[in-house]
């Protein structure tokens, strides 16, 4: 017996899979909040560059947001760099009562639910594959959906840094293979990314509206990458129910209509991790419902 086979009894791999979550949680929420803002500052400075060479340094006068490693955590109210007790997942949030501890502002809801997210997807995938490499893998595959979800609910935007590393991991894994073998890979790749691509010209053709965005092909890309290009039907249509119903619902609370864009990013994750960690129990059900069985 190894000194860490007792990991591989889900009594003790579950909850410490799920504590790694909490922590990694709070990380995903500095990406959120801050890869966007270093996107777009580097974007500006990119525009600078371009649309005036000769302006020198004068260029470059905007401080740059703070980093994602680096740079401590802080009240964005007050700026007050907080301490180890305040940054401690869900539980500084609900000591503090969702108030900062310097200033009294608020905290934003989403701290602690992104936390808690976290948490419960990385022990449901630690439920689904045990200890070993398929659990570190699906570990990342389900911390940089939740990150690339938090920031297009925010931003709709999808950053390249995120799905793009998601597409190429997802290619370089299926040479082990741990999901999927590499020609799998490479075609549910190319499938999903062209399925969005041409669904996306075609609804501008016809309404001269852009439905999506460039995003949303690269991410089903990924996930078409991860899972290989059978699992791409049942996650669009997926992700079109839980759209429709979580869509139509804020929109119904918000008062808004339905000419209000809504991203979709979020909902290809959801239906995308759901399939990657339940596909094998839904598969039975989606088979009957089309008659392949």
């Amino acid at each position: 017996m190894t000194d860490l086979d007792w990991l591989h009894a889900p009594a003790a791999l579950i909850p410490l899979t799920a504590i790694l979550g909490l922590l990694v949680g709070s990380f995903v929420n500095v990406v959120i909040l801050r890869l966007p803002r270093r996107l777009e500052h580097e974007w500006k400075q990119q525009a600078r560059e371009i649309l005036t060479p000769d302006a020198g340094d004068a260029q470059s006068t905007d401080a740059a947001p703070p980093d994602l490693v680096f740079t401590g955590s802080h009240c964005p109210h007050c700026k007050h760099k907080l301490s180890a007790f305040d940054n401690i997942p869900v539980l500084s949030w609900l000591a503090l009562r969702g108030r900062c501890r310097y200033c009294k502002t608020p905290i934003s809801w989403q701290y602690p639910l992104v936390e808690l997210l976290t948490a419960l997807a990385s022990a449901v995938v630690a439920w689904k594959f045990g200890f070993g490499w398929p659990l570190a893998a699906a570990l990342l595959f389900t911390w940089t959906l939740i990150a690339a979800s938090g920031i297009d609910v925010r931003t709709q935007l999808l950053p390249d840094q995120l799905t793009l590393p998601l597409l190429w991991l997802g290619l370089l894994i299926s040479l082990v293979p741990l999901f999927v073998a590499p020609s799998t890979a490479i075609v549910g790749a190319a499938i999903g990314y062209l399925s969005l691509w041409c669904v996306f010209w075609l609804f501008k053709l016809m309404t001269g509206k852009e439905g999506m965005g460039y995003g949303d092909f690269k991410l089903l890309g990924a996930l078409g990458a991860w899972m290989g290009a059978t699992s791409l039907l049942p996650i669009v249509l997926l992700s079109s129910l839980i759209g429709a119903i979580v869509g139509g619902i804020a929109l119904a609370v918000q008062g808004r209509d339905r000419s209000t864009p809504i991203p979709f990013g979020p909902f290809i994750a959801a239906a995308g991790w759901t399939w990657f960690v339940f596909g094998d129990r839904l598969g039975g059900f989606y088979a009957s419902l089309f008659g392949l069985t």
